[in-house]
């Protein structure tokens, strides 16, 4: 491997799934927060994700809504107030 390839925060990152609780252990250069224990009992930064392959509904294939913000209601909610805009210019 080339020498000064990788920056120098290169190193092993637990990704947490929030939705799936599945977790994966990858190089990574992101920062972190937190700590937790891997299965091997060494500590390492932990990042936590909110949609991962374990949880994608292209890899998965099922079908979930996953709105940890609210934007599913805020979007249907401006849909409505849209519909009944367009409802009363057309009268």
């Amino acid at each position: 491997m080339k020498k000064e390839l990788h920056p120098k925060n290169y190193r092993p990152v637990i990704f947490l799934d929030n939705s799936s609780k599945t977790r994966f252990l990858i190089n990574s250069t992101v920062n972190t927060k937190e700590k937790a224990t891997w299965d091997d009992g060494k500590e390492y930064p932990l990042y936590t994700v909110e949609i991962s392959s374990a949880s994608h509904p292209f890899y998965t294939g099922n079908e979930t809504v996953i709105d940890t913000a609210g934007r599913v209601e805020k979007f249907k909610a401006r849909a409505t107030k849209s519909g009944a805009k367009k409802a009363a210019s057309k009268k």
